[in-house]
């Protein structure tokens, strides 16, 4: 797991940017299949936030099924997340969800900007 940081001076907010970095580390697979991540509070402090912060970036990859939260036992890397093949790809394609994050964009969004620039064919 690559180190996880927090821009204090993005217009992204805290949750989001942690949910565009944790979401680029698994579908890169840098978070392999069943990989623990951090419990909350431990990140929580890590990072300088509030553990509900953390919590709330947990039930969202939760939500889009990239992991599965076990009570006591954690939370770890949903089976069937990682999918890249092509590492310079997912590197490039994180650092565009981070980018997007940090200027307020959700994952959806930033997509969407992809598609319109694509049906343009730039």
């Amino acid at each position: 797991m690559r180190p996880l940081t927090i821009d204090p001076e993005s217009s992204a907010p805290p949750f989001e940017q942690l949910r565009a970095q944790l979401t680029g580390q698994i579908e890169s697979g840098q978070l392999a299949e069943g990989a623990k991540l951090p419990p909350v509070r431990r990140l929580a402090e890590d990072l300088g936030l509030a553990a509900n912060t953390v919590a709330r970036t947990y039930r969202e990859l939760e939500a889009a099924g990239l992991v599965v939260t076990s009570g006591r036992n954690g939370t770890t890397v949903a089976p069937g997340q990682v999918q890249v093949v092509d590492e310079d790809a997912a590197r490039l394609a994180s650092q565009f969800l981070a980018g997007m994050a940090a200027r307020g964009y959700d994952a959806d969004a930033a997509v969407g900007y992809l598609q319109r620039i694509s049906a343009r064919g730039a």
